[in-house]
C-alpha cells in the first residue's frame, strides 16, 4: 500500500469473517435506574418475554413465529424442518446422510481431515429461506453445518438439502471448511441469534462457556433488561405515580416521544418528518446485528452508539462495491447510512413493523406512504409497464443480491441506478440486473433519454472511492471535498477519510485536525484509523485528546494509534490515561482471542511498541489457530524483512505455499522477496502465479508485466498487459505501462492509442498530457 500506510501491515484492523456447551440463565442487566426522588437505585435484569406478554399481548402475537422468534431453537420434532428420514445429499463426491436415533437428529458427513462420521444436531439456526444446524464440538464449541435445508415451497425450488457454497468444493484444509474457526458459531453467529448472549471464551483453557437468557431474539434483545419496567408497571397499578421511574423504567425508549408524523407540504411530492429526528437510538440498536461488525465488549449497552460496543466496517473494498452497493454479506447498516432516507429521518420501524420484522405492506404501496403515487407510480417516472417488474420501486432502487445460495437481500442504500458507471467501477446496476441480455451502453442511452444528461453528469462518490482505492492522485482532493461536505452521509464521509490513508500529503493531516473532533463518532473513528499512520509525531497532540472521547471505539483506537509513537511525546499527565485506554483496547481484543485475526492485531500492536519478540509470537499463534490466514504470514515475513531476516521470511512464506499453493497474496509477497534477494528468475515464477490466480487484482498483473519487460521480453509484456487490460480497462498503471513499452519499441501509433485513453480517463493528470503531446510531435 502507499502513502501513510506501511507496506503490508494492517495494524489495528479487526478481522471479520460471522463437547458440552453449558447454557445457563444469565440475568445481569446493563443499566441502573434511579427513582424520581433520586433515592432508589435499581439495576435492570433480564426477566424473559413471559413477563412482557401479560401487558403486551398484541406485540407478542406479532413476534410469534417471526424470524427473530425462530432465530435459534433446540432441535426437536417441532423445530427441525429438514428431511432426517434417512435422506442423502451428494455434493462434489461427498455423500451425507441425515437420520434420527430415537428423538435425536444426526448427520453422517465428512469432518476434520475429511473423515466421515456421525454428528448429533443440537440446535436449529434460522428459518427463512433456509435452516442451518449446529453441531457440538469439544471445549464448548459449536460449528455450523455447511449443508442447509431450503425451507421455501417445493414449487419455488425448496424442500431440499443444498450446500451453502454451491458448486465450490471446500476441502478440509480450506479456511472456510465447516469445522474451522471461520465457521465457529460461538464467534461468528451467536450474539445475533439469542438474547443477552455472552460468548465467554477462556483463553487459557481454549474453551467456551457461552450463555444466554433466551435462546432466540426476544423482547429484551432490543428493549434491554426489563425488570425495572415490570416493577414500574406493578407500582403504577398499585397507585404510584407514572414518574416513579424515569422513562417508565425502560433501559432504552425506542418509541418516538416527539409525536412526529410524516406530512406532505402543499407543493411537495415527498413527505417530510414533522419534526427533525433527534435520536438514532433505534438505528444504532438494530445495527448491533444488522451490520458487518466485530464485538468490542460483551456488556452490550442499550441506547448507546454502535461504536460503544462494536467495531463496524466502513465501505471497504471486497465488502462493498466502490459506489457503496453491497458486495459481500454486509447486512443493512452500512448501506442505510448512505441513503437519503436516513438523512431525512427515516428509521427501520418506518417501513418494518418492529415486532414481526415484516414490512407494513408489500409492493409499491409501502413507498407510496411517503412518495406520492401520482408522481412516482406512473410511466412518466419509471417508464415501464405498471404491471411489470420494472415498475417496482424496490427492483429499481433496492435491487437484490443473493447470499447463501437461496437468500436474496435488498440493498438499503436506496439509490438511483447508474449503468453509466458500471463498466468503469465494476459495479452492478438495477437496469442490467433485470435486462441481462443488454449492455450497459444500452441502459445508459435509455437513462439519458428518460432523465436527461444532467443525471449522467452528476458526480457520484463511487468514482472517487474507486480512484482512492487505487491511490490515484486525483482522488485526494475529491476525498477531501467529500469529507468537508456535511451534506454527505457520515458513512460516505468516514469512508472518504479512511481512503486518505493511501496518501502521504500535508493536506491529509490538516484535514484530520478538524475531523478528529467531529460530532459523529464514525467520523472520529475513521480519522484515527488514518492518523495512526502519520509519518511523524505531529498528530500526537490531536490523538491524545481522543483518549477522553465519550465513545469506546474512538478511545481505544486513540490508544492503539499512540502505541506507535515515542511515549516521551506524551505529557506525563496523560500517560496513566493512555495506559488505561491501551489496557481497554487489549481487553477488547481478548474477547475474540479465539479468532486468529485478534493475534494478528496483537502482533501489530507489539510491533508498534517495538516488542518484536512478542509480535513474532502473536503472528505465529495466529498461524497456529488458522494456518490458512494469509495476513499472518505476510505480516510475519515483513517483520523478518525489517530485522534483516529475509531468509526466515522466505521460509515462512514457503511453508504457507506448501499447505496452500493457491494463495495469490503469498505468491506475490514471495515474488517481491525474491526480487530483494536479486533472484529475478525465481521472482517471476511467483509473480506469474499470483497474477494467474487472481486476475482481478490489477497490481499483480501490472507488476508481472513490468517484470517481463525488465527481463527483455517486451512482446510478452505487451501481450500479457493487453490481456490484463480486458479485466481492468481503466487501470492507469496498466495503460501507462502499455504506452511506455510501446514507445520504447517504436510502436508509436499503438502507444498513442493508449496515451489517448489515459488523457480521456484522467484529464487532470498533466503527465499524461505531456506524454500525448510528445507522441503527437513524433
Amino acid at each position: 500500500m502507499k502513502g501513510l500506510f506501511s507496506s503490508v501491515l494492517v495494524a489495528g484492523a479487526l478481522f471479520f469473517i460471522g463437547s458440552t456447551l453449558f447454557f445457563t440463565c444469565k440475568g445481569e442487566g446493563d443499566k441502573s435506574r434511579a427513582g424520581a426522588d433520586g433515592k432508589e437505585n435499581l439495576t435492570a435484569e433480564y426477566v424473559g418475554r413471559a413477563s412482557c406478554r401479560e401487558c403486551h399481548e398484541l406485540q407478542h402475537e406479532l413476534f410469534h413465529n417471526s424470524d427473530h422468534d425462530l432465530a435459534m431453537d433446540v432441535a426437536n420434532a417441532e423445530t427441525v424442518l429438514g428431511d432426517f428420514e434417512n435422506s442423502t445429499f451428494s455434493h462434489l463426491g461427498v455423500t451425507s446422510r441425515f437420520f434420527k436415533k430415537g428423538d435425536d437428529y444426526y448427520v453422517h458427513t465428512e469432518g476434520p481431515g475429511g473423515v466421515m462420521q456421525d454428528y448429533k444436531i443440537s440446535y436449529t439456526f434460522g428459518v427463512r429461506p433456509l435452516q442451518q444446524y449446529l453441531i457440538p464440538f469439544p471445549g464448548g464449541a459449536y460449528q455450523c453445518l455447511p449443508i442447509a435445508w431450503d425451507t421455501r415451497p417445493k414449487e419455488e425450488g425448496g424442500q431440499r438439502w443444498f450446500h451453502l457454497y454451491g458448486d465450490e468444493r471446500i476441502a478440509p484444509d480450506d479456511i472456510l471448511y465447516w469445522t474451522r474457526t471461520t465457521q465457529n458459531w460461538n464467534y461468528m453467529c451467536s450474539e445475533c441469534h439469542s438474547t443477552n448472549l455472552h460468548k465467554n471464551f477462556d483463553y487459557e483453557t481454549k474453551t467456551y462457556n457461552t450463555v444466554w437468557n433466551e435462546i432466540d431474539v426476544s423482547c429484551e434483545a432490543c428493549h434491554g433488561p426489563g425488570s425495572t419496567h415490570v416493577d414500574w408497571a406493578w407500582k403504577v397499578e398499585e397507585g404510584a405515580s407514572p414518574d416513579v421511574y424515569p422513562d417508565m423504567g425502560l433501559v432504552v425508549r425506542l418509541k418516538d416521544t416527539d409525536n412526529a408524523t410524516w406530512v406532505f407540504d402543499p407543493d411537495s411530492t415527498t413527505a417530510r418528518r414533522s419534526v427533525p429526528r433527534k435520536s438514532d437510538e433505534l438505528v444504532q440498536m438494530c445495527a448491533r446485528c444488522h451490520s458487518r461488525r466485530s464485538v468490542l465488549t460483551e456488556e452490550y449497552y442499550h441506547g448507546g452508539s454502535l461504536l460503544d460496543t462494536h467495531w463496524p466496517s466502513l465501505l471497504e473494498e471486497n465488502l462493498y462495491f466502490a459506489d457503496g452497493q453491497i458486495q459481500d454479506e454486509v447486512y443493512v447498516y452500512g448501506s442505510f447510512l448512505q441513503s437519503k432516507m436516513n438523512k431525512a429521518g427515516v428509521t427501520c420501524k418506518d417501513c418494518h413493523e418492529p415486532h414481526s420484522g415484516k414490512v407494513y405492506v408489500n409492493g409499491n404501496a409501502l413507498c407510496y406512504r411517503c412518495h406520492m403515487a401520482g408522481t412516482y407510480g406512473g410511466r412518466e417516472h419509471h417508464f415501464h409497464d405498471p404491471a411489470d417488474e420494472g415498475a417496482s420501486c424496490v427492483e429499481c432502487h433496492m435491487h437484490e443480491r443473493t447470499y447463501m445460495v437461496v437468500d436474496p437481500r435488498r440493498d438499503h442504500s436506496i439509490r438511483i441506478p447508474r449503468p453509466d458507471l458500471s463498466d468503469k467501477l465494476g459495479t452492478p446496476n438495477a437496469c442490467n440486473q433485470c435486462h441481462t441480455d443488454k449492455s450497459t451502453e444500452w441502459a445508459t442511452r435509455y437513462l439519458e433519454e428518460w432523465y436527461g444528461q444532467d443525471l449522467l453528469d452528476t458526480p457520484h462518490y463511487g468514482e472517487t472511492f474507486w480512484a482512492g482505492r487505487q491511490s490515484y492522485p486525483e482522488a485526494l482532493p475529491e476525498l477531501i471535498r467529500l469529507t468537508r461536505n456535511r451534506d454527505n452521509a457520515p458513512m460516505v464521509r468516514a469512508t472518504a477519510i479512511s481512503l486518505m490513508g493511501n496518501y502521504s500529503d500535508p493536506s491529509v493531516i490538516e484535514l484530520l485536525g478538524t475531523t478528529i473532533s467531529d460530532s459523529d463518532p464514525l467520523i472520529r473513528y475513521a480519522s484515527l484509523s488514518v492518523a495512526q499512520y502519520a509519518p511523524d509525531q505531529t498528530v500526537v497532540n490531536m490523538i491524545i485528546n481522543s483518549l477522553n472521547d465519550t465513545t469506546k471505539l474512538v478511545r481505544i483506537m486513540a490508544a492503539n494509534a499512540l502505541s506507535r509513537f515515542n511515549l516521551e511525546n506524551i505529557p506525563e499527565s496523560k500517560k496513566k490515561l493512555y495506559n488505561d485506554r491501551l489496557n481497554e483496547y487489549v481487553s477488547s481484543l481478548m474477547i475474540n482471542a479465539d479468532h486468529p485475526g485478534t493475534h494478528v492485531n496483537f502482533g501489530n500492536l507489539y510491533l508498534n511498541q517495538g516488542d518484536l519478540s512478542k509480535a513474532e509470537s502473536s503472528y505465529l499463534e495466529a498461524i497456529e489457530i488458522e494456518p490458512g490466514l494469509v495476513t499472518a504470514y505476510i505480516n510475519l515475513a515483513d517483520l523478518y524483512r525489517r530485522t534483516n531476516r529475509d531468509t526466515e521470511g522466505e521460509q515462512i512464506l514457503q511453508s504457507a505455499l506448501e499447505k496452500y499453493p493457491e494463495l495469490s497474496a503469498v505468491n506475490y509477497s514471495l515474488g517481491l522477496l525474491m526480487i530483494r534477494k536479486g533472484d529475478h528468475e525465481g521472482a517471476m515464477t511467483y509473480l506469474k502465479k499470483a497474477a494467474g490466480l487472481s486476475p482481478e487484482v490489477a497490481q499483480y498483473s501490472y507488476v508481472y508485466g513490468i517484470g517481463l519487460n525488465s527481463q527483455g521480453k517486451p512482446a510478452e509484456a505487451i501481450s500479457f498487459l493487453e490481456a490484463a487490460l480486458v479485466n481492468h480497462p481503466y487501470n492507469r498503471d496498466i495503460l501507462y505501462a502499455l504506452t511506455t513499452i510501446n514507445m520504447e519499441q517504436q510502436h508509436l501509433e499503438t502507444a498513442k492509442q493508449y496515451a489517448s485513453k489515459l488523457v480521456e480517463y484522467y484529464p487532470n493528470d498533466e503527465n499524461y498530457r505531456q506524454v500525448m503531446e510528445f507522441l503527437e510531435n513524433q
